[in-house]
């Protein structure tokens, strides 16, 4: 009774997540504050590793703000390839778009997590467990966020790039030490349309 409710009822979950697409091209329209306060509230009633909340946020709406992290992330991304031997014209265009993605967003909402409130252990097996489970508490959090903005009739992409310079976006923005890069959102009113398919879902479950 309650699943024929709640696949009756407006807006229909199913269809939020079957449609929600990676968009990285948006209008030259501005998202309010409110908006995004309102998804960033939602979004954090997500489940957590012994509820201790690991998530924490920064927002840019700024230009300058952007184009900032922008370029010293790419300016690392170019290091980097370089040093793998890979052709410039590839690399360029490469940090091209990176920074073109991040600094055209109407809203950049940066995501880490925080150890401080979870548990510690002497041992590293343990260890990497709690901070694993840290990490997936920010990503559910992360896949909320998106789920409503798409709700909201907004489009997100979700970039990793942060994972490979933690450091780097950390002290860019002048954070706290235990605040550790995961990823980052782009966010606005979409400007392109995306398609996308997935393989039979049986091909992935097994019951017992």
């Amino acid at each position: 009774m309650l699943y024929n409710q709640l696949m009756n009822s407006e807006p229909d979950l199913h269809k939020i997540v079957r449609g929600r697409r990676a968009i990285r091209r948006y209008q030259d329209r501005p998202v309010s504050r409110d908006i995004v306060e309102k998804l960033i509230e939602t979004a954090l009633w997500s489940p957590s590793a012994h509820n201790r909340q690991p998530w924490r946020f920064v927002v840019l709406t700024d230009i300058d703000h952007k184009e900032s992290l922008a370029r010293v992330m790419g300016e690392k991304l170019y290091q980097d390839r370089l040093a793998d031997g890979d052709p410039i014209v590839d690399i360029k265009r490469d940090v091209t778009r990176s920074r073109a993605r991040i600094s055209g967003a109407p809203v950049v909402i940066v995501m880490f997590l925080s150890m401080s409130d979870m548990d510690s252990y002497a041992d590293a097996r343990r260890s990497l467990a709690e901070h694993t489970m840290a990490v997936q508490s920010v990503a559910m959090a992360a896949q909320n966020l998106w789920l409503l903005a798409h709700a909201e009739g907004l489009g997100a992409c979700w970039l990793c790039a942060p994972l490979f310079v933690p450091d780097l976006v950390r002290d860019h923005l002048r954070l706290p030490r235990d605040w550790e890069a995961l990823g980052l959102m782009t966010l606005g009113w979409p400007a392109e349309e995306q398609s996308k398919t997935r393989r039979p879902w049986q091909e992935f479950v097994r019951f017992y």
